[in-house]
């Protein structure tokens, strides 16, 4: 296995725009706008500007629950960010998120319009909205935001560590891949044990710790992040796959979980979503449409 040696940090850190593997072209250490775009508008009450990244269907499958519950207000328009272009970096979606990470929405339904960045908040302000997926009675309640935060707290070590040192660096370094997949695994053991004595997350209900667990450790349940699932033997934490395989079945996931992806299979992709008809009328064009530049 390929290693660094002898590297010595200098006293001083400079940025090498040739470093970082293959996000090197969209990493920098710097925020704000990078170019003029404005962000398109539809006409639901809900904007969301993502991508079909573990981040981005926790928003999207949140919505599409709301929506199968009847909550008519949950309507959206789902807009592609295409992260590897640069888009989070146009100065409309700075405007929404200046941390520049997807997703970010709008909700216009307000007074003036109020914007949500990172996840877990969307989230969070979405199941306070429509009084759903969030339980009301205080220990209950505080449990659910555990987890939600447990999830916010513990992704990094799973997507920036280890998937990005066992699947993204452009050298293998033993060091960093067994320090990132010993946490990982801790993290799944953490899950494992917490589902030996509840049916969801955090107990008998179905809740938003579960909208934001599923997409990070169901896709690594399911051999779908990363590749490292025989790795890491996810497979032996029964609990997780159990878990994962009931919440993946639910109608409003597997709609949730399609939206604003465009790769894998044809029929796993829904690159824009404007209107609930377009899971049901989904043509290779609606599946792929143009994106203006």
């Amino acid at each position: 296995m390929s290693e660094e040696n002898g590297y010595v940090p200098p006293k001083v850190w400079t940025w090498n725009r040739n470093a970082g593997g293959k996000f090197a072209n969209i990493n920098r250490p710097v925020a704000g706008p990078t170019h003029e775009k404005e962000l398109p508008v539809g006409r639901h009450p809900l904007q969301l500007y993502s991508l079909g990244t573990p981040n981005g269907i926790k928003v999207t499958v949140m919505l599409e629950e709301l929506l199968a519950l009847g909550h008519s207000g949950a309507e959206y328009d789902a807009w592609l960010v295409n992260i590897l272009e640069g888009d989070q970096f146009g100065s409309g979606f700075v405007a929404a998120n200046p941390n520049s990470k997807i997703p970010a929405l709008v909700d216009r339904s307000t007074p003036t319009p109020t914007r949500v960045f990172e996840s877990g908040a969307i989230l969070l302000y979405l199941a306070e909205k429509f009084g759903a997926f969030l339980p009301t009675e205080p220990t209950l309640r505080g449990e659910c935001l555990s987890w939600l935060f447990w999830q916010m707290a513990s992704t990094p070590y799973l997507g920036g560590g280890f998937g990005h040192f066992y699947a993204y660096a452009p050298t293998k370094i033993e060091y960093a891949i067994d320090r990132f997949a010993m946490e990982t695994k801790r993290q799944l053991d953490v899950l494992n044990r917490q589902l030996a004595g509840t049916r969801f997350i955090a107990g008998a209900d179905y809740t938003i710790a579960d909208m934001a667990i599923w997409p990070w450790y169901g896709a690594l349940a399911d051999g779908l992040l990363y590749g490292g699932g025989e790795f890491l033997d996810v497979q032996s934490y029964t609990n997780v796959i159990r878990w994962s395989a009931e919440i993946g079945a639910r109608p409003a996931v597997k709609r949730g979980r399609i939206v604003n992806v465009r790769w894998g299979k044809p029929e796993e992709q829904l690159i824009e979503r404007h209107d609930a008809s377009d899971f049901e009328l989904r043509t290779q064009d609606k599946l792929a449409p143009k994106i203006s530049s």
